[in-house]
């Protein structure tokens, strides 16, 4: 499953628009990691524990997005972009949309 924030494959014509698709996570922190985390604060650096979390989250939210892409039909999902925001005390959405294609190589 090819995944693009463009809306151009090179290489391929896209043959059909399926419609969008969505991918969302909704994941908590704890206290080490807010501990940790207000450690970096104090000494400065870049607190690993959130950042892990965060790439863990962003793994997950991209594979629900092909998931659901591939149960639509498509090849690609184009146009994708994403956003996150905090749901409350200790959580954090990350939400990922584009638009399910399929697609067919130029040569």
């Amino acid at each position: 499953m090819i995944v693009s924030t463009t809306s151009v494959l090179e290489g391929f014509e896209v043959r059909e628009y399926l419609g969008v698709v969505t991918g969302e996570v909704v994941m908590g922190t704890n206290v080490i990691k807010d501990f940790l985390a207000g450690l970096s604060d104090i000494f400065g650096g870049r607190s690993n524990s959130y950042e892990n979390s965060l790439s863990k989250g962003v793994n997950s939210v991209v594979s629900e997005l092909k998931e659901r892409a591939g149960a639509m039909g498509a090849d690609a999902v184009i146009g994708v972009h994403h956003s996150m925001s905090s749901v409350g005390e200790g959580l954090m959405m990350i939400v990922i949309m584009g638009t399910a294609v399929k697609v067919q190589r130029k040569y």
